[in-house]
Parts: structure tokens; sequence; C-alpha cells
């Protein structure tokens, strides 16, 4: 509930002097500290100023896409710069040579399992950790209409992706492990070709081919999986209220579904011979942490009793309680300070009236000696 200020005024006149209001005094305090102030005069005015709850909750609907939205999008324009920037990193990423690890004849042994294709195609991730994560947020968006739940849940999801892509492809290229089947990446014909001093591989595969067989750890299907759906896992534990301490342990089921489709994901790399259980591991890990902290940029924890809205929401709400009780207070400034000046006319008027009474009896009196 959202507060006004209410203004009660005590005073108290000597009755043969007259004490003027300082009203200038008065708003200086009470711009230092609008929840309390006490003011003393000499002789008095006492002020003091309490709270009291009275205006309505800001209602659901009142901020959309239309009404706000270009006005929240501008203010994050930065994030959107810096996701342009990313966006460009990852590309350069993917186009560099990785590291060539040296891989010797005696290495081959775990690494000459059977190449094969992708049970989860590479344009396929895309659509499970960005597109999936983005139609729920939509839906969520149509029932609530907040445009800060919206920009800030569609802005965390980005974030979470492309870091973790980030993060992910540089470690790639850097470490550059060779995949399971690097094998028959290197030497698709089987007959392998090697150094005559250090027994190096000398690949003799497509080039691309075998680009991307020095790109095994850490899992880059994983670690996107992960950062897309363990925000929506986070995202939907705050909207059903998942650790309310009511034991619902449907909504449990709910949240850990994301997670168990990022984990079949994993599961098929390792399957595929794509990668080793590492590598699904270490993506794993990434992509879930790098889903918390875009996700906790944005949004409350899911355990908080505000769990369910953005920190922008929040902050909207009481910025607008500010203005209010802003509003409320200097109306009722007014209203007193007039009430103010009306209390000095009436005890100047008094002790004019009492000055010219005494004038006339001193007057007569005179006459009559």
């Amino acid at each position: 509930m959202d507060q006004t200020l209410h203004l009660s005024l005590s005073f108290e006149f000597p009755r043969e002097t007259t004490q003027r209001f300082s009203l200038s005094r008065f708003l200086h305090s009470y711009s230092r500290n609008q929840q309390r102030v006490v003011e003393t005069f000499s002789p008095a005015p006492i002020i003091i100023i309490s709270n009291a709850k009275s205006m309505p909750e800001i209602q659901l609907g009142a901020h959309t896409i239309r009404s706000h939205g270009v006005t929240v999008a501008r203010f994050h324009m930065h994030d959107w710069l810096i996701l342009l920037l990313l966006i460009v990193i990852e590309v350069v990423l993917n186009v560099i040579e990785p590291f060539h690890r040296f891989v010797g004849e005696d290495m081959l042994t775990d690494l000459r399992y059977p190449l094969q294709d992708n049970t989860v195609p590479f344009w396929a991730v895309p659509l499970i950790a960005v597109v999936l994560p983005f139609v729920v947020i939509s839906v969520y968006y149509f029932i609530r209409r907040d445009v800060y739940d919206l920009h800030h849940a569609i802005l965390g999801l980005l974030f979470s992706v492309l870091i973790t892509g980030v993060i992910t492809d540089a470690i790639k290229d850097a470490v550059g492990r060779p995949r399971p089947d690097f094998f028959w990446r290197c030497f698709p014909d089987g007959r392998g070709f090697f150094h005559n001093v250090t027994r190096d591989v000398l690949c003799t595969g497509d080039k691309n081919v075998v680009k991307e067989g020095h790109k095994s750890f850490p899992s880059g299907h994983t670690s996107w999986s992960f950062a897309g759906l363990g925000f929506l896992a986070l995202y939907l534990s705050g909207k059903i209220r998942v650790f309310d301490q009511r034991g619902h342990v449907a909504k449990l089921c709910i949240v850990f579904l994301p997670l168990l489709v990022a984990a079949l994901v994993g599961v098929s790399r390792v399957d595929d011979y794509w990668h080793h259980w590492q590598d699904v591991f270490g993506g794993a890990i990434i992509g879930l942490t790098v889903a918390s902290f875009c996700y906790l940029q944005f949004f409350p924890p899911p355990y908080d009793p505000d769990g369910w809205g953005p920190h922008a929401y929040f902050q909207m709400l009481a910025d607008s309680r500010n203005v209010v009780q802003n509003s409320a207070g200097m109306n009722n400034l007014s209203v007193r300070q007039a009430e103010l000046e009306n209390v000095y006319v009436d005890q100047q008027g008094t002790s004019m009236e009492i000055s010219r009474s005494n004038t006339r009896d001193t007057t007569r009196m005179l006459e009559s000696c």
C-alpha cells in the first residue's frame, strides 16, 4: 500500500506578542525527512508530520508496450548496444582458428569414435535456448500486461545466452581439445599420417571439419541450452512462487522441466560422440552460472516475496509513491500556509483593537483631568 502525508499543526501564541510562522524553515526541515519532522519555534509553534496509508496500488495493465515500451527501451539503450557488441564478438570467435593441441599417435585411442550427425542440429539450439523462453515470457506479458517484466526478461535472456556463448567459444578456441571423433575428422579414409619426429597428426581431411574437431571443451550445445532454459526455470519459479513454503511439489516439476530438456541436449552430445562427458558438465556449469547472474541482475531471487516482478517495476512504484507524497505534502502546506496567514492577520487585528481601546481610555482620563 502507498502512503500520503497528513499534516497536523498546533500553535500557541502569547497574548502580548505576535509571532509569524516561518514557512521556509519548515520546508527545509520537511525536505530533509519526509517521514517525520519535528520543528520547534520559540515561542512555539510545534509542527508534526505523520504517515498514513491511502494511495491505491498501481493496477495491472497500466504499463504496456504501447504506453511505456519506447521509454523503457531508451532507458536501457546502452544495454542493447552491449548486446550487439557481444554478437560481434561471438561471430569473431567462431571465425578465428582454434588452438591446435598436440595429438600424438598414441593419443588417438580415445579419439576413434565414429563421426556421425547431430541429434540436436546447430540451428535447433537457438530455438531451444532463446525462442522457447521468449514464447513463455510473451505469454506471461499478455496475461499481466507489464512492459517492465517483458523488457527485462528478454534482455536478461539475451544477455544470458550471449555471454555464455562468448565465454564458451573463447574457452573452446583457447583450449583446443580434440573431439571423441577426431581421428575420422583428421583422416576420413582411415589412414593416419604423422610427423616423423614428434609423431603429431598430419590431418588430410577437410579444414573446416578438422577445425571443428579442436572445439570439444566445453560443449556449446549444453552451455547455450542451460543458459536459456536455466533462465526460464528461474523466471518460472518466481512467477508461480515455487518457494512460497506451501509445499506444492507440482510447482517444482514445472521448474525442473526446462532443466530436464537442457540436460537431454547435453546427453545427446555424448551419445553423438561430439563431446566428452567433461565437456558437457563444464558447459552446464557455465550456462547455469551465467543464467543465475543475469536473472538476478533484473529480478529478485525466486524465494523473495517480491520475486514475481523485476527490480525496475518496484523502483517505478517507489518513484510513483514519492511523487504522490511530495504532491500531497505540498498541497497540505499551501492550505496550512493560508490558515497561518489568517491566524496572523487575526492576531494582528486583535492587537490593533486592543491598542485603540487603550488609547481611547487614556484620552478620556486626560479629558477628565
